[in-house]
């Protein structure tokens, strides 16, 4: 069977699987698109296997999820950046509170800063957290609690001093 006929008997077969699948026949549709393309591209090994169709499914899956990991990580992080406008007294809390977050960053050190910024404002894994820093989960865990552990014992000398 040649890609031609292959892509005419199964696009609208994965299509529809992706949209009960997904929910989305937006992201059905360009999930769909993507696995035929990836398809496509590997067409002489593909091709030589049982169910070439069940291949394209699974990298429509794939991808499908990878997609919407990231749609959620982009809105966790948008609901981070997003700032309502405040009346005059929250905002000067929202003021105290960036100068504070601040005033706590500037009291770890930079690998600290780097991994307390990359899992509370990225919300990345341990284990994604450890790719990026090239370290070992157990280092992340240990970096994490130990930037926790200065900043709340900096945040309570601070307060202390304050009142």
């Amino acid at each position: 069977m040649d890609f031609d006929s292959f892509y005419s008997a199964s696009y609208d077969r994965v299509r529809r699987a992706m949209t009960l699948a997904f929910r989305d026949p937006a992201l059905a549709e360009e999930i769909t698109q993507e696995a035929f393309f990836q398809t496509l591209k590997r067409w002489p090994k593909v091709s030589a296997l049982d169910h070439p169709e069940g291949w394209t499914m699974v990298v429509a899956l794939n991808k499908g999820r990878d997609l919407h990991r990231r749609r959620v990580r982009h809105d966790a992080k948008q609901g981070l950046l997003v700032v309502l406008q405040p009346d005059a007294e929250s905002g000067e809390r929202h003021v105290e509170d960036r100068m504070m977050v601040s005033t706590l960053l500037e009291g770890v050190s930079d690998r600290q800063r780097q991994a307390l910024l990359l899992r509370y404002i990225t919300q990345l894994t341990i284990p994604e957290i450890a790719v990026v820093m090239g370290c070992a989960e157990g280092t992340v865990k240990a970096t994490l609690h130990s930037a926790l552990t200065k900043a709340s014992l900096q945040s309570k000398e601070t307060t202390n001093v304050t009142e």
